[in-house]
This record gives structure tokens, sequence and C-alpha cells, in this order.
């Protein structure tokens, strides 16, 4: 990505006719309009057509509007993948905590994450085209494992709660997070029925000790 420095955005504002957009466009698009926007193109087209000029075109403005909010392409793309990390992962981590203070709770509300109607649908097709623009790029692969290790400390945290020595805690947890990424990526496979069994059973393995192996 080229970063442009703060010296030429600043000149462009003032040569450029569109650099000074209406004051409609200024208070009808906040910067939560672009953001969203080019989550969209993401998920849509991929992280080579997130570009200034196509999602000008899809809201209708000049790119001097898009400069009222960002300083170039690459402050909009840190500022997607801050967005995406605070609402699937600090927040709503934040809210599972708090809905409920049992850790048998708190497990089953994980495990139901990838069921959840349109928003689960929604969120696993910007994950994957997220995760998808991580394999090349150094910015968004941050992020994403950003987002993993914080998941899955709360994943072990519940563990912990449930009883289970640090070790084995982080086992499962990585063994539920890898479940709940692959039902969320495997959405068509299997009825809503052999969904629920598959969960159902999944929350009886997670709280099942393990028998250690007999020595040889």
């Amino acid at each position: 990505m080229t970063t442009a420095t703060a010296g030429p955005t600043a000149r462009r504002r003032k040569a450029s006719p569109d650099s000074e957009p209406a004051a409609d466009s200024r208070s009808r698009l906040t910067p939560e309009v672009w953001i969203g926007a080019a989550i969209e193109v993401l998920v849509d087209r991929g992280i080579d057509h997130v570009r200034v000029d196509v999602l000008a075109t899809e809201l209708k403005v000049t790119r001097g509007s898009f400069y009222w909010h960002f300083r170039d392409r690459e402050d909009l793309l840190r500022r997607v993948l801050q967005t995406w990390s605070d609402i699937t992962t600090q927040n709503l981590t934040r809210r599972l905590e708090s809905a409920h203070t049992d850790p048998r709770q708190q497990l089953r509300d994980v495990i139901s994450l990838p069921f959840r109607g349109r928003a689960a649908a929604r969120g696993a097709r910007i994950e994957l085209a997220i995760r998808a623009w991580a394999r090349r790029d150094a910015m968004a692969q941050q992020a994403v494992d950003a987002a993993d290790r914080a998941r899955l400390r709360y994943h072990q945290q519940i563990f912990g709660a449930l009883g289970f020595a640090a070790d084995e805690a982080e086992y499962r947890a990585f063994a539920l997070y890898s479940y709940e990424v692959g039902e969320s990526m495997l959405s068509r496979q299997g009825t809503p029925e052999q969904k629920k069994q598959r969960s159902a059973f999944v929350e009886r393995l997670m709280q099942t000790p393990v028998v250690p192996a007999e020595p040889r």
C-alpha cells in the first residue's frame, strides 16, 4: 500500500475543487458510513476494490468527501480493521461476560454464536473476507492475530472458571474456538436439527474430563 503524507493531502484539499465537500455531504457521510461501504466492497469484491474512487462512486459523492474524514486509503483500512475488532471481539466479549456469571452459560453462549441467524451469517462473510485479506497484508494479519488471541483468552477464561487446569483450559479453548470457526465457515453443512445436535454434543464434550492415558 502507498501511504500519502499529511502534506500532499492538505495541499489537495486546498487545490482541488472536490476537496471541500458540500455541507450536506459532510453531515451525511460520517466516517462510519465510509467504513461500512468499505466493508461491503471488501466482502463483495475483495480488498483490491476497496479504493477511494470506488467508494465515492458507491456513495455518490466526490472523492474530496473522503478526505474530510481520512488521511488516505491506508487510514481507512486501518479503521476498517479496528471497527471489525471492536465489534466482533472487544464489544462481543464484554457482552458475553456481562450477560451471565455462570461459566456453563457463558460456554453455551459461545457455542451458539455461529447459529445466530442473519447476524452470524453476515459476520462469517466479513470474517472470511478479512482473513483472505490478511493472507496478503501484514496490517490485516496483525489484526486477525490479535483478535484470535483475545478470543482464545476469553475461551480459556471460561474453562478455567469451569475448574480445568491452565494447560487443559488452553487446549480446550483452542479446540472450541476451532469448532466455532468451522461452523461459521461450513454453515451450509447439515440441517438445523443436525447443527443443534452438534452444538449440544460439543457442549457436553467440552465439559467432560479427559481420562489420562495409561503409560505404555
